[in-house]
């Protein structure tokens, strides 16, 4: 039996636009699907004092809508999308962006794989433009799986 690996990591493509960040998580897919799908996510799509989702709304099926709201460093913000690909418990996709900015939205996929003990979870977000957005968003990824693998072993 392997240990669960709690702790996420997290790596930007400064050049490509592409953040890749996973974690393992002592739940079965299904659950941790279901974490992604839920207005759950604003337990934790969250960076402390930095990225504080309060909000979320989603039409869960292929060409849904989903938005999620809340304050970052200070201001508010709204992010939006659409769902590109839904396969539960293994594969989501949605389009992602800011409301109110410019430009194509980037592309978040989680790929959910069952582990001896619970689930890997990778994200991969592609298509981030803004050069100084690919630090931060690699940051608020790695501290949203960390806290994802802490709590979400701990409920229902």
């Amino acid at each position: 039996m392997s240990e669960i690996k709690t702790h996420a990591r997290a790596v930007a493509d400064v050049v490509d636009g592409l953040i890749v960040a996973s974690v393992e998580i002592a739940r079965p897919p299904e659950r941790v699907f279901q974490a992604l799908t839920t207005p759950e996510i604003t337990e934790w799509w969250v960076n402390p004092g930095v990225f504080d989702t309060r909000k979320w709304s989603g039409d869960v099926r292929v060409g849904g809508r989903w938005s999620a709201s809340g304050i970052a460093r200070g201001a508010p913000y709204t992010l939006e999308g659409e769902f590109l690909e839904v396969d539960p418990p293994r594969k989501l996709v949605q389009t992602w962006s800011r409301l109110g900015m410019d430009g194509e939205p980037s592309v978040l996929t989680y790929l959910l794989e069952a582990i001896d003990g619970g689930t890997r979870l990778t994200v991969r977000h592609a298509g981030i433009v803004a050069p100084e957005q690919r630090q931060n968003m690699s940051a608020g990824w790695r501290t949203s799986c960390d806290r994802l693998s802490e709590i979400l072993p701990t409920q229902k």
